[in-house]
């Protein structure tokens, strides 16, 4: 019997080079992986990741980081000149990092996008304009994608502010030139003065207190302190018309005179119907020589930094002060606030009254009983 011998068949030589490939792939994971670990473990240069990310995505994003190192922190150039860059309204972060990249500000797009996914800024570029140069590296390009500088800067004067309430206000808005010191220095006793229509009513030792108009103000960014001050008195130039300072010499009253009680009227008032009739007692009041009592120039007098407006809880009789109208005669030396429109329209245009006192409702209500007599202003008070 012919017993025959089979031999097995060689592997092919695909399936060989399929086996090696998938072991130097297995290889190659497992040496990724153990990386990462360390990179994990040892490294914390480039921060501890975003919150949102799970371990898996830190892991690798922090071993690419690695990877991608001399990159993310060499700069293009030593060249600081200022480049714009904008970033308009529903731009992606893939199309914002080519855009650096084409401008040579950056050395390679993915990996400033795969830095800012890892910080967690991908989704928080704003929209706007920024200043960057080819000197600062990925960290800092990145940094400043989250900060965009606004197109324009919205600014506001509150009715009844204080000169140094603007300064402060202004002093929080970084993206204008201003210096608060410079400000005051500029608006107070002697400061900068402009050729504006009204400086012929002021004398030149006075502040412009009182002179800031109360508006909304929009600047550019970078805007310098003599320009928002510009700016502030070109529009108190603007609103306070030729005709209201005729109106105003019909009655015998000063552009200053007007201001002055106008910034008294600002810091009474608080309906608009109701500024009129006030400016109607303090002129009552003018017209005799009795003094004015008005609560905010005592408030004015004791100001301090940490509040330009302090409450009265004793008699106000007390402050020996030369802006108290409590017991100085008259209108106070200057103004005491910067008044709307509207309270140095009462002032010109008052109402026609014979009352010499005013008082708050008691019922919150923000408006004031207005009496002729004292005693029945003392009938008013509050039970």
């Amino acid at each position: 019997m012919k017993i025959e011998h089979y031999k097995s068949r060689p592997p092919s030589t695909s399936r060989a080079l399929f086996s090696f490939f998938t072991l130097i792939a297995i290889i190659a994971i497992i040496v990724i992986v153990l990386l990462g670990i360390m990179v994990v473990l040892n490294n914390n240069e480039f921060g501890a990741g975003a919150a949102t990310l799970n371990p898996l995505e830190r892991g690798a994003l922090r071993t690419y980081l690695m990877l991608n190192r001399d990159t993310i922190l060499n700069p293009m150039s030593k060249d600081i000149t200022p480049v714009a860059f904008v970033v308009s309204k529903g731009e992606g972060i893939s199309t914002i990092t080519q855009k650096l990249a084409t401008l040579k500000l950056i050395r390679d797009a993915e990996v400033l996008r795969r830095y800012m996914q890892y910080q967690g800024w991908d989704d928080n570029i704003e929209a706007g304009s920024f200043t960057l140069n080819a000197a600062m590296n990925t960290p800092t390009i990145a940094k400043a994608l989250t900060k965009a500088t606004p197109d324009e800067i919205i600014f506001r004067v509150w009715e009844g502010w204080r000169l140094e309430q603007i300064a402060d206000s202004l002093a929080n808005q970084p993206n204008l030139a201003v210096s608060r010191d410079e400000f005051l220095t500029m608006v107070r006793a002697g400061g900068k003065r402009g050729s504006y229509s009204f400086m012929g009513d002021i004398s030149a030792n006075a502040p412009l207190e009182g002179f800031l108009y109360p508006d909304t103000y929009r600047f550019l960014p970078k805007t310098t302190t003599a320009q928002v001050v510009d700016r502030i008195l070109s529009e108190f130039d603007k609103q306070f018309t030729a005709q209201m300072r005729t109106d105003a010499a019909k009655k015998n009253l000063t552009v200053y005179q007007v201001v002055t009680l106008a910034s008294i009227v600002e810091r009474e008032a608080v309906k608009d119907e109701e500024r009129p009739i006030i400016a109607s007692v303090f002129l009552n009041r003018l017209k005799i020589n009795m003094k004015l009592d008005a609560d905010p120039t005592t408030q004015y007098a004791i100001a301090t930094a940490n509040n330009w407006w302090p409450p009265l809880n004793f008699d106000p009789r007390t402050i020996n002060h030369p802006f108290n109208t409590y017991i100085n005669t008259g209108l106070p030396p200057t103004p005491i606030a910067n008044p709307s429109l509207k309270s140095m329209q009462a002032v010109i245009y008052p109402a026609e009254t014979k009352f010499f006192f005013f008082r708050a409702k008691c019922d919150g209500s923000k408006t004031h009983n207005f009496s002729v007599s004292y005693e029945e202003h003392l009938g008013y008070g509050c039970k």
